[in-house]
């Protein structure tokens, strides 16, 4: 039951990413793409909920998320970087940083997939190191957070 459900998932993921390559790359409708693309893969109603989701999350942070990358990829512009890798990016930083549904090593796993499927020969470990970066800073901030909620004051 549970590898099946990685595999759903990852096919969602896979639409998801579709779509986000699609939008970042035309000036196509979110909703006609995703609405298409989940039509040619026929994924069951959890998984086709669960990959609206990501792509509204996605489209709805992306601002914030873009900001993320900016930071931990500083030598590469946004807009400079392959656009599926962008993407990639985008999804696993939505799933880490704002989503929370998955354990962030299934969300980086996840992501790295993507990119040895879809990416190009460097792609897995930029996304990889990007994103070990990301998570390595943002659970810095939470520990230091939690230690000084937990500190008496002065």
């Amino acid at each position: 039951m549970v590898v099946k459900m990685v595999g759903v998932r990852r096919k969602a993921r896979t639409v998801a990413l579709q779509t986000l390559y699609e939008l970042d790359c035309s000036a196509h409708q979110p909703n006609a793409a995703l609405a298409r693309l989940l039509h040619e893969k026929a994924l069951p109603d959890e998984a086709a909920d669960f990959a609206r989701s990501l792509v509204n999350g996605v489209q709805q942070n992306k601002k914030n998320i873009d900001d993320v990358i900016r930071r931990f990829a500083p030598a590469f512009p946004v807009n400079q970087i392959a656009p599926i890798d962008r993407n990639i990016l985008r999804l696993a930083i939505f799933e880490v940083l704002f989503d929370n549904r998955v354990p962030v090593k299934a969300a980086i796993n996840e992501a790295v997939e993507l990119a040895k499927s879809f990416g190009s020969d460097t792609s897995q470990k930029f996304v990889n190191g990007v994103l070990g970066s990301v998570v390595t800073a943002y659970i810095q901030q939470g520990k230091q957070r939690e230690g000084t909620e937990n500190a008496e004051p002065a």
